[in-house]
């Protein structure tokens, strides 16, 4: 329960607690869930303390984890009990229908309070969601996850003009083809905002001083990120997705995209330090960072591109960014600490990945769900994975990092624009569009 301090309870003599530990503890009339942030010897001044009910049967949060609670709460000039509520929270809204799914957005922001995260006079960075140029099922952001959550901003008074919905590029992707072929464009000029193609924006070489794993290394003249993003807030708009280097991918995931430069594919040696790094970085440059889901469509197998459209109609919403990626990955069917990138976050206190810390709101049985989503490799990045960390490694810098590398784009636009997407996903989207969410895309 978010309360603006810490309130003092004594501990029963038989209840060892430590700082961390998740307890019900009386508040009025009324037992509360809270969590024991200091332990010290003393009274209860002109009245004895109410002892603490019982020890919740949860893992204690890690230390990491509060001091970044209160590091944000600081940052934000906020009472602790706030971003600690919000921090726990993993959302969701009920069954989501395609009649109405651009207002069970609205109901899904909503339910967890974003606009107290996501202040009216700040401006706010829409990063949307583009693992291909063309459209396929649960490969991107989706139209009407776009158009409820810019419906949501500006029913809810939001300024457009402070509004700014940013994808960039990659090697094998192109930002404005992707906003046209995605159906994001007509959406987004309805609601009278630009799409912002990164590649036109100024980047800078901007100063990180936190811990970075790998991303230092990777890029020792500097890491380049959009002069744009440097204290602004910035709201994720990624799919529940299965990904060949990384197991899965969400809303860490999805800043990769906007953080580095097209080169970041450098970093897919080494992904799951990287989302950590990622991590890090946002803490450094957002004032706050919230993320929506879409999980309607989800994509199984071979992931970012080449997947299985499954219909799983969920949406999702929070402000924990490993939250979130952790809720996902348990619906796909997958033990999210058992995942090296959320395992990694939740050790560092950048969020919680711990299903059993995280607090669900709206339907929560959708929650529990088990879609048994395997993640397999696409041929191409099974080529990528041999030459970075297979037998294929003593010709990774030729084949890599020198000016031959223009193959491996080739190579992959090639297998996926004319060999897969003509004959096997041509098939797949056939079988999608005859679903209520293949109708509703057809509609934009």
């Amino acid at each position: 329960m978010p309360l603006p301090e810490a309130f003092d309870y004594a501990e029963p003599d038989d209840m060892a607690l430590a700082v961390g530990d998740p307890v019900a503890v009386p508040l009025g009339p009324r037992l509360v869930r809270g969590v024991v942030t200091a332990l010290r010897d003393g009274l209860g001044g002109n009245r004895p303390l109410k002892p603490v009910a019982g020890r919740l049967d949860e893992p204690s949060i890690p230390a990491g984890t509060l001091e970044f609670v209160q590091w944000a709460a600081r940052y934000s000039v906020d009472a602790p009990g706030q971003p600690l509520a919000i921090a726990l929270r993993g959302a969701r809204a009920p069954k989501p229908r395609p009649e109405r799914v651009v207002e069970d957005y609205g109901r899904l922001m909503r339910l967890v309070k974003y606009d107290q995260l996501l202040a009216r006079d700040q401006d706010l960075i829409l990063k949307l969601n583009l693992s291909w140029t063309k459209y396929f099922p649960a490969c991107s952001s989706q139209p009407w996850q776009v158009d409820g959550v810019l419906k949501t901003l500006v029913d809810d008074g939001y300024d457009r003009a402070r509004i700014f919905p940013v994808e960039n590029k990659t090697v094998v992707t192109n930002p404005v083809e992707g906003c046209r072929n995605n159906k994001w464009e007509p959406v987004l000029k309805r609601h009278g905002v630009p799409f912002i193609p990164l590649p036109d924006v100024e980047w800078i070489v901007y100063p990180f001083t936190s811990p970075l794993l790998k991303l230092n290394r990777i890029f020792p003249e500097g890491i380049e990120i959009p002069k744009m993003y440097v204290g602004k807030n910035i709201l994720h708009m990624p799919s529940v997705k299965t990904h060949g280097h990384s197991q899965t991918t969400g809303a860490i995931k999805n800043s990769f995209g906007g953080l580095l430069k097209e080169v970041r594919h450098y970093a897919h040696e080494f992904i799951h330090e990287v989302m950590v790094d990622l991590m890090y970085m946002q803490r450094e440059i957002h004032p706050n960072v919230f993320a929506v889901m879409d999980g309607t469509v989800m994509g199984d197998g071979a992931g970012p591109r080449t997947m299985i459209p499954r219909v799983g109609n969920i949406i999702l919403a929070s402000a924990d960014q490993v939250a979130i990626d952790a809720i996902a990955a348990k619906i796909m069917g997958f033990d999210p600490l058992s995942i090296r990138y959320l395992k990694m976050c939740h050790e560092r206190g950048l969020g919680v990945a711990d299903p059993r810390q995280i607090e669900i709101v709206g339907d929560t049985d959708a929650a529990a769900m088990n879609m048994g989503f395997t993640t397999s490799r696409s041929l191409v990045i099974w080529g990528d994975q041999l030459i970075r960390r297979g037998p294929l490694r003593p010709l990774k810098r030729l084949l890599l990092h020198s000016p031959l590398m223009v193959w491996a784009p080739f190579a992959s636009n090639v297998y996926h624009d004319f060999l897969w997407y003509p004959t096997v996903g041509r098939a797949r989207i056939r079988e999608f569009s005859a679903t209520p969410w293949g109708r509703l895309f057809e509609t934009y």
